[in-house]
């Protein structure tokens, strides 16, 4: 997707070989246009996959999950992090470690949003390592639901989580393709 990749390299801040910054407009201030832009990607990308569901995880997930729920017309579920007096019964829970934060999280769902005649697309802004598109997936099995893809705004392609994901047979698509951002300059993957 050329306008994401273009402000990538605009508004984005590398902050190591590892992490690239992008809160100007995906992580903590949201643009708008650039997201409808996204979510409308995602549903041509899966517009035949017969999805009912996304699944994303909060927080910064829940922006391009809602645009691309909204082109498709489809309920956006958000797996949170913690739980709250408000869920805490009749959980599907699955735990994730994200390399930004450097931390482990129980994530969970509520049983009642999700059944096994779903089919789930999954969303997420960032795949690294892959352990929270897994987390996501690992709810979507627990209700027998079905897992049709795994749909990433950024893709870090230094970093495994895509082939994890190919080798347990999830489909994959990434939005913009992170080849290296070594010496403070992102490079894309070229295909």
């Amino acid at each position: 997707m050329h306008a994401l990749e273009q402000k990538i390299l605009a508004e984005g801040i590398v902050l190591s070989d590892q992490v690239l910054k992008v809160d100007s407009f995906l992580n903590h201030q949201i643009d708008p246009v650039m997201m409808q832009q996204v979510g409308q990607e995602f549903a041509r990308l899966f517009k035949d996959a017969g999805i009912t569901k996304i699944i994303t995880i909060e927080a910064s997930g829940i922006a391009p999950a809602v645009m691309a729920g909204l082109e498709l017309g489809v309920p956006v579920i958000f797996a949170r992090k913690y739980q709250s007096l408000t869920l805490k019964d009749d959980l599907y829970r699955s735990k994730v470690f994200s390399f930004t934060k450097q931390v482990e999280s129980t994530i969970a769902i509520s049983k009642k949003h999700i059944t096994e005649s779903d089919k789930v697309l999954v969303i997420d802004d960032f795949l690294a390592n892959g352990q929270a598109a897994l987390g996501l997936a690992d709810l979507i099995h627990q209700a027998d639901a079905e897992v049709v893809g795994i749909g990433i705004v950024i893709e870090k392609s230094f970093q495994p989580g895509r082939q994890l994901l190919l080798d347990k047979g999830y489909r994959v698509e990434s939005l913009a393709r992170v080849e290296s951002l070594k010496d403070g300059t992102v490079t894309f993957v070229t295909e």
